[in-house]
């Protein structure tokens, strides 16, 4: 398969924070923000694909500062890293005060997905083509998160028995 560049994954998304989406404080309910995020993920991961795919994990999604009804958020995600039929989409959420201009680091997430065939079972997706030294730091540190999160899963397996 022919490699894709990571500038094919690449998606913003722009959602205004409205009163359904906020608790008792005017501030967004986490879940809203999860929701795009896994959104946002799911896109890039279909682009860089072009198959249908299923979310895996959220293995981390940190909320940095708050967000209150009637900002601007702003959501980027690419993909960082492609194994043989899943990869991890990083994702960062920015939240604009449209009134005084200042944004606002809000959230940061890594998300794993996996590709399906038409027969609806994991298929082969295309290897990630890096270009320039942020995207290969992206690609190493996923590599190195992958390989976390596998210990995790046998370590977890290991302690059924």
């Amino acid at each position: 398969m022919k490699p894709v560049p990571v500038s094919q994954s690449h998606v913003t998304m722009t959602e205004l924070v409205l009163p359904q989406h906020t608790n008792a404080l005017d501030s967004i309910f986490g879940g809203v923000i999860v929701s795009w995020v896994d959104i946002a993920a799911a896109i890039a991961a279909q682009r860089h694909s072009s198959m249908p795919v299923v979310t895996a994990s959220i293995d981390a999604l940190n909320f940095v500062a708050p967000v209150y009804k009637g900002w601007i958020v702003n959501i980027r995600a690419s993909v960082n890293y492609t194994g043989k039929t899943s990869m991890e989409v990083g994702v960062r959420v920015d939240a604009e005060n449209p009134m005084t201009k200042e944004v606002f680091h809000t959230a940061s997430a890594y998300l794993t997905f996996v590709a399906l065939g038409k027969d609806g079972k994991p298929a082969e997706i295309p290897p990630l083509q890096t270009e320039g030294e942020t995207q290969i730091r992206r690609y190493k540190a996923a590599e190195r998160r992958r390989k976390f999160r596998l210990q995790q899963r046998l370590e977890a397996e290991a302690a059924k028995d």
